[in-house]
Parts: C-alpha cells; structure tokens; sequence
C-alpha cells in the first residue's frame, strides 16, 4: 500500500471486470469508508491500487478522519 498517512491501517481493495473497464474498490476497515475508481480493464493492477488508495487517503484527509 502506498501513501505512509495510511501505514497501520487495514484497506481492502477489491478488482471488478465490467466490460473493458476495471472497477476498483478501496475500502478503510477502521471507518468503513469506501472510494471507487475506474480505469480501463488492461491497465496494471498496482497502477490502479496505488490510484485507488491515494483517492481513500485524499477522501480520508477531506473528511478530517486523517492527518
């Protein structure tokens, strides 16, 4: 997981095919928080984890829930 504000915390990512697109799902387990992304269905997995975790992180930060 990238990004060291959520070093320590549990994020479940999960990878959903529709069609070309890949649907990405982060999910903070401490405040069950969840951001979805879309990116097209042949691009790495890491470039789209990494995507989907800093958008948690940027959703996480906007809502004062982190530092």
């Amino acid at each position: 997981m990238s990004g060291d504000a959520l070093a320590g915390r549990e994020v479940i990512i999960e990878f959903s095919p529709v069609g070309s697109v890949m649907k990405v799902t982060a999910m903070d387990v401490l405040t069950v928080t969840e951001v979805s992304i879309q990116g097209p269905v042949n691009t790495p997995q890491e470039i789209l984890k990494r995507n989907a975790v800093k958008r948690l992180e940027y959703v996480l930060r906007k809502n004062g829930i982190i530092d």
